[in-house]
């Protein structure tokens, strides 16, 4: 267990040392790639991977509904009562503690849960987009599970949560979900030009260069929250352009603790930046507009036709 504060009512954004949930992150990122790999087999391909993603909830991460037939089940990651519940249609559930497990473990709980309710699925158990990748059915490596730092982790994820919707709502043109991907355990917010890209050259290690295409056919602005891992290994929220324009790595973006980062090609704003802020949704927010002006106007997006002012609970947007 953590030694490190509890969260409270005065700490919306709590902190989250990277060092004191390192086991616990890597554990949790492969059982959210097995319930994700159940929702990209049963699930119809959406443009750029958008069918694969989970999405934040009250209490943790869910699929989704997921077709079975003539009915539908959802997985969801419980990080309040720390449990993973397996719900269908018909009113069936099936339920299982998260702590005291391994991915191996994890993983044959869930496929016999799935089998007592009917449900008979296979996925490919390689772990994508990660290093050195164990079988989920042979994974008893990866085996630890700090009910502390989940709970930190999800608040984070609440909060960006939130605050990336509020963001969405000042778009018109296509954008993404809100939504969680599991192989990068990141996440995102999408906006996109409208205009085609040119062919993505694939390369990204432990991922299909057909995913990558297809994830990058249009022009977009990204942002999003991730843990951190490799040259960033912290919690941050991060933007990038694809393609990367000319002029956008060198603009100038708010609030003064971002930066570009060289070795990831994005810019980076540290979680403990806006974590620490007078104003967190605030500071946010301004990162997340900032780096958004900064590939539209470097890309020449049309942003007169594709911007409006951001929505407002019960306030119809004025045309």
């Amino acid at each position: 267990m953590s030694n490190a504060p509890q969260i409270s009512p005065q700490l919306p954004w709590p902190e989250l040392p990277t060092a004191a949930w390192r086991e616990t992150y890597a554990t949790l990122q492969l059982w959210t790639q097995i319930a994700g790999k159940i929702r990209l087999v049963r699930t119809p391909w959406l443009n750029h991977s958008w069918h694969v993603a989970l999405y934040v909830t009250a209490r943790g991460l869910t699929t989704s509904p997921i077709p079975d037939n003539i009915r539908t089940f959802q997985i969801d990651f419980d990080f309040i009562d720390h449990a993973l519940r397996i719900s269908t249609s018909d009113g069936a559930t099936r339920e299982f503690a998260l702590a005291g497990q391994s991915v191996a473990s994890f993983y044959a709980a869930v496929m016999a849960a799935l089998a007592d309710l009917g449900i008979h699925i296979e996925i490919d158990e390689i772990p994508n987009e990660l290093p050195e990748p164990i079988r989920f059915s042979q994974d008893t490596q990866h085996a630890s599970y700090d009910p502390d730092a989940v709970r930190r982790f999800f608040q984070i994820l609440v909060n960006a949560d939130r605050v990336f919707k509020q963001f969405r709502t000042g778009f018109l043109g296509k954008a993404s979900p809100v939504h969680f991907f599991w192989g990068s355990f990141d996440l995102a917010v999408t906006r996109f030009s409208g205009r085609r890209a040119p062919r993505h050259p694939g390369g990204v290690p432990h991922l299909s260069d057909d995913v990558a295409c297809e994830a990058y056919s249009h022009e977009v602005s990204s942002a999003g929250f991730w843990p951190g891992s490799g040259a960033i290994d912290y919690p941050a929220f991060y933007s990038y352009a694809y393609p990367e324009p000319p002029g956008f790595r060198t603009t100038r973006v708010r609030p003064d603790a971002a930066f570009f980062s060289e070795a990831l090609g994005e810019f980076i704003l540290p979680y403990d930046a806006v974590r620490t802020a007078a104003a967190p949704d605030q500071a946010l927010l301004e990162f997340l507009q900032s780096t958004y002006e900064a590939a539209a106007d470097a890309a020449k997006w049309d942003r007169d036709s594709l911007e409006c002012p951001l929505g407002q609970p019960g306030v119809v947007r004025q045309v």
